[in-house]
């Protein structure tokens, strides 16, 4: 249409009205903003939370203070190709996190992470490990067969209690427990700065993951020695429970 208004000398009205349009449409300018601020810190959240999406980063928007509506956050992160990538076979590291500053004192910063293995009869179970990297002191060891979101912010707010203080930082994996919105919403309330580690880079939280490998070490070494302990305790009790109904005053352990 501009090329017809210019080079025919066509009037806007009738170089409309050749191609269908009301004249009205073609005046038409947007008026919408180009959110270049919002589009900014959006890239960068994502950059920093690479399995987060849309939602999640519209939490973390909020809580800097931004105000957008979800689906203006929504219409960005899709025209900025910030859609999260599935995950393949093998898990690689997506860039460089900034370094972290090594902890003065204690309660400065904790990491935790999850150690997985299977009862005899193949039930799995989980414990979960929190570490201080300052004093490298097992802070907690919480075994149960699942552990979600909702229950590791319970458990951080009992080690907190106990001692007098939230940590300042925390630092963990990218697990689903560790990103789900009840972390999320914790971390606002509480006011802790967490820190995600790269993806298949395990040793970027090298003091609970050393702390898990002798655990497992401990584990699977000294957990036969207890059950063989146990088990002679046991069958000594047994032994004198007998000898004691034979001579008729003590009842026999089936009873």
């Amino acid at each position: 249409m501009s090329c017809a208004i210019k080079t025919k000398g066509y009037s806007q009205r009738r170089a409309c009205g050749l191609v269908g349009i009301d004249p009205r449409v073609y005046r038409y300018r947007s008026t919408r903003s180009d959110d270049a601020g919002l589009r900014q810190r959006l890239k960068e959240l994502a950059s920093e939370r690479r399995r987060f999406g849309y939602r999640r980063l519209h939490i973390l928007l909020k809580r800097e203070g931004i105000e957008a509506n979800w689906k203006k956050v929504y219409r960005i992160y899709r025209e900025e190709r910030l859609t999260v990538r599935k995950r393949g076979g093998r898990k690689r590291a997506l860039g460089t996190r900034a370094p972290m500053a090594v902890p003065q004192a204690t309660n400065q910063r904790w990491s935790l992470d999850f150690v997985s293995d299977a009862l005899i009869d193949g039930r799995r179970f989980r414990i979960l490990c929190v570490i201080d990297d300052f004093s490298r002191e097992c802070l907690a060891t919480v075994v149960d067969n699942s552990i979600s979101g909702a229950r590791v912010a319970r458990e951080l707010d009992e080690i907190a209690e106990s001692r007098g203080r939230y940590p300042l930082m925390i630092i963990s994996d990218n697990g689903p427990e560790l990103t789900s919105n009840a972390m999320l919403t914790w971390q606002q309330d509480r006011g802790v700065e967490w820190h995600y580690i790269a993806p298949g880079k395990p040793m970027q939280n090298g003091f609970v993951e050393s702390f898990n490998g002798r655990l497992s070490v401990d584990f699977h070494r000294e957990l036969p020695r207890y059950f063989h302990r146990e088990l002679t305790r046991l069958l000594c009790m047994e032994r004198q429970l007998r000898r004691g109904q034979d001579f008729g005053f003590l009842p026999s352990l089936s009873a």
